[in-house]
């Protein structure tokens, strides 16, 4: 039974946060591209390049990479609800 009650709580948190990425829910694909962005700008200072960044991802890369986090997450749930009921 822990089993199931492993599948589904990491199912749940991955559904939800693949949604909130996918959907863009108050802006998570945004920042995750803007921290990408200043992470890439950082260690191109630490290595003592000082041009600017290139972008490594973009916003809808992130939406997409939520939407098949979030698929997964739901794949994850119902496999907790299939192992609880049997």
């Amino acid at each position: 039974m822990s089993l199931a009650f492993f599948l589904l709580t990491l199912g749940t948190v991955s559904l939800i946060t693949g949604a909130a990425l996918a959907l863009n829910i108050r802006g998570a694909a945004a920042a995750a591209a803007r921290y990408a962005a200043a992470n890439a700008a950082l260690a191109m200072h630490a290595r003592g390049d000082l041009g600017s960044p290139k972008r490594v991802m973009s916003k809808q890369v992130y939406r997409y990479l939520g939407a098949v986090m979030g698929l997964a997450g739901l794949l994850l749930t119902l496999g907790g609800l299939l192992e609880l009921a049997f």
